[in-house]
């Protein structure tokens, strides 16, 4: 069976057509500029990138485009939409309606909308997304899959915050965590590399990009992760503060003449490793800034690699202890310098990083020392691959 799978944007949809027996990419790209003037980049199987422009008012107009991309004489990889048989769709936020991936129907778009305001920017646009596939496609079966999901396994210490009850009864104010579906994927495939059961192992999974989070997944269930109640908690990100004294809002609000939502967008927008460098939220750019003697590039990074530290002790202690620690995303999988720096912080856990088998980019491989107490890894994630594996498994 072939399986479209979506990640749907508020003005950009990412697409990957993948076949569920083999598991190979037979086609992806980005739709971008939704809503403005609208871009498609397509790229076949063992082909050459395409990029056009083509009118996209609405997600519909941007479904169709990628849908006749997919069908074309020439480059297309399929002959015709029957050749669909599900689609699989990114939504991020399920609250605690959603403990895992569910089938698309009205009565689950209605609880997706519930919990809208958990994620105004994000659930719309997923669910835009939805009913775009829905028009054109109409009886093919279709799977949400969410980023919160494979943490609604958290016990409620780890996800109650120290505020009134009444606003997690009233409210739902808890923690909730994000990029389940890739911390789910690389803790099940740390335990296959490994050869160790899932459900016995202590995983500590750190998925570092420019949005970036950490969870515990003790025995097959996640236990804790950094992220909150959005995307804002946590690490030090490319433009996200992370961890912060909650008073520092009001403080900072009155001394600029700040009202909330203004304060908001400078934690979500301009802080992070960019707020502290001045330069960019671009590790690369960081690095190579550094390197040339900028300070507080310097700084930035060496900020971003202590709360890795952090968190990392932190889900050991929570856990009793680590079997494995697994690296990710963009900057997880490509520096070669912050894996090391993290684990030479670590040796009290018996980590030993092995730096030749560290001197590779984005390569699955374990990383560590023949006698590390834990083992370490490096698993490229591959979410739109989880959402594939979760959607058959619904629609078989």
């Amino acid at each position: 069976m072939n399986i479209l799978v979506i990640n749907c944007g508020s003005s950009s949809l990412k697409y990957q057509l993948i076949n569920s027996e083999s598991e190979e990419v037979l086609a992806k790209g980005l739709c971008e500029r939704i809503g403005i003037d609208g871009q498609l980049t397509y790229q076949p199987e063992n082909g050459k990138k395409e990029t056009s422009d083509i009118a996209m008012p609405t997600h519909t107009e941007a479904i169709n485009a990628v849908i006749r991309a997919l069908t074309n004489e020439a480059t297309g990889v399929i002959k015709s939409l029957s050749e669909v048989g599900a689609v699989g769709h990114r939504v991020v936020h399920g609250g605690e309606k959603f403990t895992s991936s569910c089938l698309i129907n009205e009565a689950s778009i209605k609880a997706i909308e519930e919990c809208n305001d958990l994620a105004p920017l994000h659930n719309p646009a997923n669910l835009i997304g939805i009913r775009a596939c829905e028009e054109l496609m109409p009886g093919v079966p279709m799977v949400a899959v969410f980023d919160t999901a494979f943490h609604q396994t958290m016990p409620e210490v780890a996800y109650i915050y120290g505020l009134p009850y009444e606003y997690y009864e009233k409210y739902k104010v808890r923690r909730y965590g994000f990029h389940g579906t890739s911390h789910s994927y690389v803790s099940k495939r740390v335990a296959e590399i490994t050869g160790k059961p899932y459900d016995q192992m202590k995983i500590v999974v750190c998925h570092l990009g420019n949005g970036a989070s950490i969870s515990a997944v003790n025995c097959g269930k996640s236990v804790d992760t950094s992220m909150g109640l959005t995307p804002l908690e946590g690490l030090v990100m490319g433009t996200r503060s992370g961890d912060i004294d909650p008073a520092i809002m009001e403080y900072i609000a009155k001394k600029e003449n700040k009202n909330i939502e203004e304060m908001t967008a400078v934690l979500n927008k301009k802080s992070g490793m960019l707020g502290i460098s001045g330069v960019s939220s671009d590790g690369r750019d960081l690095e190579a800034a550094a390197a040339s003697g900028n300070k507080r590039a310097e700084l930035a990074l060496d900020a971003f690699n202590y709360r890795v530290i952090k968190y990392i002790g932190a889900y050991a202690a929570v856990m009793n202890g680590v079997d494995a620690i697994a690296f990710t995303a963009g900057i997880g999988e490509n520096n070669k310098a912050m894996r090391q720096a993290v684990c030479d912080s670590l040796s009290y856990l018996g980590v030993k990083l092995d730096p030749e088998k560290n001197d590779v980019r984005g390569e699955e491989r374990i990383i560590s020392a023949d006698d590390s107490k834990a083992q370490v890894l490096l698993v490229p994630t591959n979410e739109e691959l989880a959402i594939a594996r979760e959607t058959l498994a619904l629609v078989k």
